[in-house]
């Protein structure tokens, strides 16, 4: 991929998003969100890549899928006004379908063409799925990382407006912001274990499934870029002051700095 391809899709994201923004204030401020977040997750993705010492190449071709991968948010909430996958259609497959659709990489090489597709719609999968190559597992991995580097800023940001001026909070909340959590959710914690989305009953339960990411982050400098900004501790901050919030501190910046060396702390 050339520097002038990654431009040309930098300048159709621009154009196709700019078409969702309405007279709607509730839908604005969401489709802002997913807006501000693609462009973020692009960014990340270009750090990241430097980080790990990729060539040029592969570091335009991770910025596109980092621009590109919530692609199908903005269908996706015109139609439904929800980003729950649950009650609307699976994201990341309807991004994929746009992309196919729009055919905005049809100036691009075949694999670079697979790997931004593959990478776009297993995104936001579970897990992925088995068989794939070297390169496209990298991408795979890749937009994994900066998504999460990303989706604590939005969701950090998102609480602290929503506690200071609740009046004026205009965007989607997926399950009740209630003063309890589900403790099976902090065994899994404890255990070093991943968490499962569908298991969420409140807004506490979001904040420790983020504490459980760090389980599932493939690549070292994504540690230390979520360690170093303290996102970690203001998901913390946020939950109930008590002794299993409290281990779960401890188990979880443990388990970062015995990754990252202790570097970050």
């Amino acid at each position: 991929m050339e520097q002038e391809q990654l431009d040309n899709l930098k300048e159709w994201f621009e154009t196709y998003v700019a078409g969702f923004y309405c007279d709607d204030e509730f839908v604005n401020d969401n489709i802002e969100l997913k807006d501000k977040h693609s462009r973020t997750v692009c960014d990340e993705m270009a750090w990241l890549t430097d980080r790990l010492g990729l060539s040029d190449n592969q570091k335009r071709i991770a910025q596109a899928i980092g621009l590109l991968h919530d692609v199908g948010r903005f269908v996706q909430f015109k139609k439904y006004r929800t980003y729950n996958d649950k009650r609307s259609c699976n994201h990341s497959l309807l991004g994929f379908e746009i992309i196919c659709e729009e055919k905005i990489l049809d100036g691009l090489d075949a694999n670079e063409r697979q790997y931004i597709k593959t990478a776009v719609k297993h995104h936001g999968d579970k897990e992925l799925p088995e068989g794939l190559d070297s390169e496209t597992l990298l991408y795979c991995q890749l937009i994994r990382d900066a998504d999460k580097i990303d989706i604590y800023r939005v969701v950090i940001e998102y609480y602290t407006q929503c506690i200071e001026d609740p009046a004026k909070f205009n965007l989607e909340l997926d399950v009740p912001d209630e003063p309890w959590y589900s403790q099976e959710f902090v065994e899994y914690l404890l255990k070093g274990e991943r968490i499962d989305y569908e298991r969420m009953k409140t807004f506490n339960d979001v904040k420790l499934l983020m504490l459980s990411w760090v389980y599932d982050v493939n690549f070292t400098p994504t540690l230390e870029r979520i360690r170093q900004r303290g996102f970690l501790e203001k998901v913390i901050d946020f939950l109930p002051a008590n002794e299993d919030i409290e281990r779960v501190r401890r188990k979880v910046l443990e388990y970062v700095d015995s990754r990252t060396g202790g570097a970050n702390k």
